[in-house]
C-alpha cells in the first residue's frame, strides 16, 4: 500500500509543461471579468439587487444581503479589477480568494439568480485558491534571475480535468429520464418556438427532430469527458464541443455557460498544447525552470491527496443526492441545485397566497407581485422551498401588523407541456411545513400523465 501511494504521489508530482495551466488561468480571468461586467453593462446590478423588496436566501445565509448602491458597484468593480493580477499570475491565490469571496457574495444575494455556470466559476475559483496556477508563466513563478517557470506538477491539471468532467457527466446522467429520452421534452417545446429561424428552423419542424436532438445531448454529455481524455479522439471530440455549445448558445438564452465549457474543455488537451498551437517547440527537460514551487516543497503530499479525495467524493455525492427523494426532481425540485441538471424542464406556475384571519376566518389573497419583481416571480413560482420562504415573510409581516393569521399557498404548475396540476398542498398552513409536516410531504405527487409527444 505504501509503495502504491508513493508511486501515485511521484506520478502526480512529476513535472510537465505549464502552458495549458497558464492559458487556463487567463481564461478564468476573462470569464469572471465578462460575468461581472455584464451585471453593470446591462443594469443587472441595480435591477437584481437594489430594486427588489424581498430576497430569497440559501439555508444558513439569510444574513447575506445586497449592500447599498455604492458598496454594490464597488463590489463588482473590485472583482473585475482582481482579474488583472490573477491573469498575470501575480499574488494569484490572494487575488483568486478575493474574486471567490466577491463572486460568492453576489451569488448568495438571491437564490433566484442561481445559474449553473455561476456555480462552475465558483468551483474553478476554489481550485485557483488551492492549486499553484500562478507559477507557470506567471509572476508568482519568476525566478531571481528573471526567468519564467515553465513547468507545473501534473496534479493541478488532473484536478481541473476531474472537475470539468464531473459537470459534463452528471449533466448527461440527469437526462436519463423518460421525458428527455422517450418524449423529446422539453426540447420539443423549445424547438417549436424556433422553427422560423433561418437555415436550421425547417429542420426543427421535421418529425422526430426533438427526440434526435435529445438523444444527441444525452450521448454528448455522458461521453465527451472520456472522448476528450483519449489522445487520438481528442481533436474530433473538441470539434464536437465547439459545435454543440455554439448551437446551444444560438438557440437558447443560457448566457455564458456554453463558452465557459468551451474554455474549460481545453484542460483535457496535452499540457503543452498552447506552445504547439503557436508553433513553438515544447520545453526540453534540461531547459525547464522548475520554479519556486518545487524548491520550497510545494508537493502533493498525503494531506493534499486526502483533501482532493474528499473533494472528489463530494462532487459525486452532491449530484447523486437527487435520487434520495422519490419522484421526478424536475417536479419536486429537491436537490435540483448544484447537481448540473441543465435545461431539463419547462415549468410555469400560477401562485396565490391565502391569508386567513384566525379571529374572523376571513381569507384574502396576497399575490407574489406585492413582494417580487417579474423576474423573481417567474423563477420562484415552481420551487417549493422558495414558495415557503416568501410565505413565511408574508406571515411575519402580518404578525408585525398585529394580525393573527394562517398562511397557505395555492400553486398550479405545468411541467414539460403537461396540463396544470397542483404543486403543493394548499390545505396545509405554511407554519407547519418543515416542522410537523416535512417539505417532501407538502409537495404533491408529480402528474402521472406523459408529456405531449414530439412531432
Amino acid at each position: 500500500m505504501k509503495a502504491l501511494l508513493s508511486r501515485t504521489l511521484a506520478s502526480l508530482n512529476a513535472r510537465e509543461s505549464g502552458a495549458s495551466i497558464a492559458l487556463f488561468r487567463g481564461m478564468i480571468a476573462l470569464l469572471v471579468a465578462v460575468s461581472v461586467a455584464r451585471f453593470e453593462i446591462y443594469g443587472w446590478a441595480e435591477s437584481f439587487f437594489l430594486r427588489p423588496r424581498f430576497f430569497f436566501s440559501y439555508p444558513g445565509f439569510a444574513w447575506v444581503k445586497p449592500p447599498g448602491p455604492i458598496a454594490l458597484h464597488a463590489l463588482f468593480l473590485g472583482v473585475f479589477l482582481l482579474t488583472i493580477p490573477f491573469a498575470l499570475g501575480w499574488k494569484t491565490r490572494l487575488s483568486a480568494m478575493g474574486m471567490l469571496l466577491g463572486f460568492l457574495a453576489i451569488h448568495l444575494f438571491d437564490v433566484t439568480n442561481y445559474l449553473n455556470h455561476y456555480v462552475l466559476l465558483l468551483l474553478l475559483l476554489v481550485h485557483a485558491v488551492v492549486l499553484p496556477l500562478g507559477v507557470p508563466y506567471g509572476l508568482d513563478g519568476r525566478t531571481k534571475d528573471g526567468r519564467w517557470t515553465t513547468t507545473s506538477p501534473r496534479w493541478p491539471l488532473r484536478a481541473l480535468r476531474f472537475q470539468v468532467g464531473i459537470v459534463y457527466f452528471f449533466a448527461g446522467i440527469a437526462k436519463a429520464n423518460s421525458d428527455w429520452l422517450f418524449h423529446g421534452q422539453p426540447l420539443a417545446i423549445w424547438l417549436a418556438a424556433r422553427e422560423g429561424l433561418p437555415l436550421v428552423g425547417p429542420l426543427f419542424a421535421l418529425p422526430g427532430a426533438a427526440l434526435v436532438m435529445s438523444w444527441c445531448g444525452f450521448l454528448f454529455d455522458t461521453s465527451i469527458p472520456f472522448l476528450l481524455s483519449h489522445p487520438r479522439l481528442r481533436r474530433p471530440a473538441y470539434v464536437a464541443v465547439l459545435f454543440f455549445h455554439a448551437l446551444t448558445s444560438y438557440l437558447f438564452p443560457i448566457g455564458l455557460f456554453p463558452w465557459i465549457m468551451v474554455c474549460a474543455a481545453t484542460v483535457f488537451f496535452a499540457p503543452d498544447w498552447p506552445l504547439r498551437l503557436l508553433g513553438r517547440p515544447p520545453v526540453a527537460a534540461g531547459d525547464a525552470v522548475e520554479g519556486p514551487s518545487g524548491r520550497r516543497g510545494d508537493r502533493l503530499g498525503r494531506a493534499a491527496l486526502l483533501a482532493f479525495s474528499v473533494h472528489a467524493v463530494l462532487q459525486i455525492l452532491i449530484p447523486l443526492r437527487t435520487f434520495a427523494t422519490p419522484g421526478p426532481v424536475a417536479w419536486h425540485e429537491q436537490g435540483m441545485r448544484f447537481s448540473w441538471r441543465v435545461m431539463l424542464r419547462e415549468k410555469n406556475a400560477a401562485v396565490t397566497y391565502l391569508v386567513e384571519d384566525q379571529r374572523t376566518g376571513r381569507v384574502r389573497e396576497v399575490p407574489p407581485r406585492e413582494y417580487l419583481d417579474d423576474r423573481q416571480e417567474r423563477e420562484f413560482a415552481t420551487q417549493p422551498d422558495l414558495l415557503l420562504q416568501l410565505g413565511r415573510r408574508i406571515a411575519a409581516d402580518e404578525a408585525s401588523a398585529g394580525r393573527s393569521v394562517r398562511v397557505r399557498v395555492d400553486v398550479v404548475a405545468s411541467w414539460n407541456g403537461r396540463r396544470m396540476h397542483r404543486l403543493v398542498d394548499d390545505r396545509i398552513p405554511l407554519e407547519r411545513v418543515g416542522h410537523d409536516v416535512p417539505l417532501s410531504a407538502w409537495i404533491l405527487p408529480a402528474p402521472t400523465e406523459p408529456p405531449p409527444s414530439f412531432k
